[in-house]
């Protein structure tokens, strides 16, 4: 697979990690915690997927195969990044939902 499509599928798994946990926010608003850890298990294994991905980016740099650090890239981690602080606050907002739903 080429840099591009590795990148790009770095993009479209954050991105999606960072949606799954807003809808699991959303879910645990509306008092649908069942669903909305269910939300939280798919951004968890989206956001495994992304960095499943860098590292082996990263490995492969350690290895010798410099990339390129373009936009796209950036823009890349950027999302990984994103979606990582999403989840972590969502979580969070999460369990103070439940708190405050008893």
């Amino acid at each position: 697979m080429d840099m591009e499509m590795i990148v790009m599928k770095l993009v479209v798994s954050a991105g999606n990690a960072r949606s799954t946990a807003i809808e699991g926010l959303r879910a645990a608003k509306n008092g649908e915690f069942q669903l909305a850890e269910k939300r939280l298990e798919e951004a968890d294994q989206l956001i495994l997927e992304a960095h499943e991905i860098q590292t082996e980016m990263i490995q492969n740099e350690l290895n010798g195969k410099k990339v390129e650090v373009g936009l796209l890239m950036v823009h890349a981690q950027d999302h990984l990044m994103n979606a990582m602080t999403v989840m972590d606050l969502c979580k969070e907002m999460i369990d103070i939902l439940k708190i405050n739903m008893k």
